[in-house]
């Protein structure tokens, strides 16, 4: 920049990458494309999965949206912003992550189509806006129902959430487990439904088939008893939950304890002793016959209670204490001295398993438990932790179709519904935020061309299909991937929440604006080191001649 003629400003760094104008957003709607292309061919049952492989050489194999643009290094600046709509998809929702990024890499490919034809991104931003909110009262009007406590409808939405997972092969099974979850763990507050996720336990082994899935009204500790000696099988389990060690307190400072004869030594020993039998007793004389501590047991401690028949467990995680808690209605004590048959939780059984090769505590046959524990098995790591994913997706759906009471059609017939109201809509606004609408309506259908696409249809004339059934009234008709047909998809169970689909849209409309409204990119020069002077290190990264170790400052 000159001033007057005078020597040019420089305001920028030197090395910093300018990127103005159209230039800066056409290269962002090109790396938020990428990022959607990546994701494309996992989108429904038909879709594939990726492998991704860490620069520890750790191996993911997945089909879930938020877990692969979570495991990728993303570099773009655009394309970081695209992740975090499938964080953000995955934390209020759980499902939906691929949709959100394909819909907000689709809203941005027409909003490019609209740059070149000289729109004006704020015109398009406004018009997306006026779409989506349009598009969410569309979706609101077409939700059906879900009376409460039906459960065959709960099934349905978990098993559509499973179909496009690793778990889609035993979906029926754990449907019916993920909808039992859930439902143990509900609790009605007012007129409200509210179910809190930390209290359903999962826990994982390889080993064994998925159809060894299952339930356990209680809470898996993966921990095993401390002593041999100590009961195997405990039944009516009368539970103490303890956060204290039972152990001897070493002094905080270093203290010195000076004996001057063996008999003082012995004296020493005999009162430590005591003071761990005195400790027992207290658990003992509570009336539990399990203890669970979240601090050590010291090795007599252990043999004492071996002595009395109380079943101990250490070191127990503080989340599975308080989920303990809540199963069995035990109170979590942190001073032994107040332990009292009052604080004891029950169980109707309390056992050590032995699962592959670990060794692991069951408290099982809780009364009314407001957690509960899904024991997932599959035949190696990688399966049992995709089986995982997929758990969390359709114990979220579960969770939100419960919460909301309100599902939509899947397959692409919501989305169909909202492009055709869209285009109604586009011609009574007019001006140019018309033409933005209805390239959002043209956006929305990339979810039905897609599931065509990946189940290896056609997508067009799939599209059309759709659209005619639409036209003749029939506003459930989506793609029908596994046979390949267009159907009506709530006869043939295909439906999930109305929270994942509105969530979908806004996060990806709001999204694909902010974007969009980036005019300037402006990157610093990497390479950490703060200020080196113009010229930095010369070539070959070397340090000059006779330039002393201290840096910059000794030149």
């Amino acid at each position: 920049m000159m001033a007057g003629g005078q020597q040019p400003i420089i305001i920028l760094k030197e090395g910093t990458k300018r990127e103005k104008g159209k230039g800066a957003q056409l290269n962002n709607i090109m790396a938020a494309r990428a990022i959607s292309d990546a994701v494309k061919s996992t989108l429904g049952p038909k879709g594939m999965d990726k492998m991704l492989v860490d620069s520890m050489g750790d191996v993911v194999i997945t089909n879930d949206g938020a877990t692969i643009l979570k495991e990728i290094d993303v570099e773009h600046p655009a394309a970081k912003m695209i992740v975090e709509v499938a964080k953000s998809q995955d934390e209020e929702c759980g499902d939906g992550t691929t949709s959100a990024v394909i819909l907000t890499g689709e809203l941005l490919k027409y909003a490019g189509e609209l740059i070149e034809q000289n729109i004006h991104p704020t015109v398009i931003c406004a018009g997306y806006k006026l779409a989506s909110t349009r598009a969410i009262a569309e979706l609101n009007k077409m939700a059906v129902p879900i009376k409460p406590g039906d459960k065959k409808t709960l099934k349905n939405i978990a098993m559509t959430s499973m179909a496009s997972k690793g778990a889609s092969a035993s979906k029926e099974l754990l449907a019916d487990v993920v909808v039992d979850a859930i439902t143990s763990i509900a609790e009605h507050i007012g007129d409200k439904t509210i179910v809190d996720m930390d209290n359903i336990q999962i826990e994982k082994k390889h080993g064994g088939s998925i159809q060894d899935t299952r339930i356990i009204k209680g809470i898996i500790l993966d921990k095993e008893r401390v002593h041999e000696g100590m009961p195997r099988h405990v039944k009516n389990a009368k539970i103490a939950l303890v956060n204290a060690a039972l152990e001897i307190k070493k002094t905080e400072v270093d203290a010195r304890i000076q004996i001057q004869d063996p008999t003082q030594l012995q004296a020493f020993l005999d009162e430590e002793e005591s003071m761990l039998r005195k400790m027992v007793e207290k658990v003992k004389k509570s009336g539990a016959n399990v203890l669970v501590c979240q601090k050590g047991i010291d090795d007599l401690a252990q043999h004492f209670l071996s002595k009395e028949g109380i079943y101990a467990v250490r070191r127990a995680k503080k989340s599975d204490m308080d989920k303990l808690a809540k199963a069995t209605g035990a109170t979590v004590v942190a001073n032994l001295d107040e332990l009292s048959s009052k604080d004891l939780g029950f169980a109707g059984n309390v056992e050590e398993q032995k699962i592959a090769d670990d060794k692991m505590t069951f408290v099982t046959d809780c009364k009314n438990p407001k957690a509960v524990s899904i024991l997932i098995r599959g035949s190696t790591e990688h399966v049992v932790d995709e089986l995982d994913r997929g758990m969390h997706d359709a114990l979220f759906v579960v969770k939100v179709a419960l919460e909301d009471g309100k599902m939509t059609a899947g397959g692409g017939a919501a989305a169909t519904w909202i492009s055709m109201a869209l285009r109604e809509y586009a011609t009574t606004v007019g001006g140019r935020e018309q033409m933005a609408i209805e390239a959002y309506a043209n956006a929305v259908e990339i979810i039905p061309k897609t599931l065509a696409e990946n189940a290896g249809l056609d997508p067009i004339d799939m599209m059309l299909e759709v659209r005619r059934s639409h036209k003749k009234g029939s506003k459930y008709a989506g793609v029908d991937v596994l046979n390949g047909k267009v159907s009506d998809m709530l006869k043939i169970n295909v439906i999930e929440p109305l929270r994942v689909s509105v969530q979908e849209l806004q996060t990806s409309t709001e999204a694909a604006n902010m974007i969009l409204r980036i005019d300037d990119i402006i990157a610093s020069k990497g390479g950490g080191g703060g200020g080196m002077p113009p010229g930095g290190m010369p070539p070959g990264g070397g340090m000059p001649g006779g330039m002393p170790g201290g840096g910059m400052d000794d030149y």
